[in-house]
């Protein structure tokens, strides 16, 4: 199987690297990436690449992902997350490929507190999610053969992301303030690699649609944040904020730019009884990139003082 990976150095692209590799022969591609192109934001050379290299499957992990900035700059957004969306599956139908694509808790309005259904109504309350709703529904028009897949609070050891942000926080400033109604499921990028490489390799027309994709179980953000708190103390780094100095606020006291959707919760039972995949709870992943991060930061100091010896 030969496939096609876009935008492999972001979080879930930098981990698909090592999953895609087990199911196929992989050409990674980034917005930086020469001779071949891998730049959404230039649909013309993307789709002579496609053409160049007929995958089998494409797999498009590459988006306009910072929503606030979306919100300011909503052509540009909509030009990566939608428009460049028509020509993946343009071209990926042309060729019989299929394609996989990674969508957005966001293209719900964030009503309610039960878990959304891919059959349940969607109302962006965002320009991010406009532009991540519009991309599905070129990609399910465009190519029969095609997989979406919607993720929720990614995050992992590699990129930017609001665990390392909050990390980083905690070890500068004595209590911190984070929102505690806004809901959903933490997910680590290596999580939705390899959960995509699985259904990869059980590819067939029956089962093309949109799929949810997230770690089992939800938190708020403010949950979250205490839980990476004291996960980094127990892996013995330095930090001076307490999982106990971490306030709990509202929405409405952290204004941003793009509004949030309160209730991000994905149900993923159709995912789960279609593949046959188990997902397990969010802690786990927030456990074990912190344990990596922890591990990271300790060969640094180390170095460092092998270097200064």
């Amino acid at each position: 199987m030969n496939i096609l990976l876009l935008g492999a150095n972001g979080q879930v692209g930098w981990q698909l690297r090592r999953s895609l590799a087990v199911v196929g022969n992989v050409t990674a591609l980034h917005r930086g990436s020469t001779p071949l192109c891998g730049d959404l934001a230039r649909p013309a050379e993307l789709a002579q690449t496609i053409r160049a290299l007929r995958p089998d499957v494409i797999v498009n992990a590459a988006a306009y992902t910072a929503v606030d900035k979306a919100q300011a700059e909503p052509e540009a957004a909509f030009a990566i997350n939608a428009l460049a969306c028509e020509v993946l599956a343009r071209e990926s139908n042309a060729i019989g490929a299929w394609l996989v694509h990674y969508s957005s808790d966001y293209v719900f309005n964030g009503s309610g507190e039960r878990a959304w259904a891919e059959t349940d109504a969607t109302g962006p309350v965002n320009e991010y999610g406009r532009g991540k709703l519009e991309g599905e529904r070129a990609i399910v028009l465009g190519n029969p053969r095609h997989l979406v897949l919607r993720c929720s609070w990614v995050f992992d050891t590699w990129g930017q992301n609001f665990l390392k942000s909050i990390l980083r926080a905690a070890a500068q400033r004595e209590s911190l303030n984070v929102v505690a109604d806004q809901w959903g499921a933490p997910t680590r990028a290596a999580l939705i690699a390899d959960v995509t490489a699985h259904v990869i390799g059980q590819l067939q027309v029956s089962r093309a649609g949109i799929y949810h994709l997230a770690a089992a179980g939800f938190t708020n953000w403010h949950a979250y944040a205490q839980l990476a708190i004291e996960e980094a103390i127990a892996c013995g780094v330095t930090l001076v904020t307490a999982p106990q100095r971490v306030n709990a606020i509202g929405s409405a006291h952290y204004p941003v730019a793009a509004p949030r959707p309160g209730n991000s919760r994905l149900d993923t039972t159709k995912l789960r009884t279609t593949f046959g995949v188990a997902l397990p709870p969010w802690q786990d992943g927030v456990r074990a990139v912190v344990a990596e991060l922890a591990a990271g930061d300790r060969r640094n100091v180390e170095s460092g003082q092998k270097n200064v010896n």
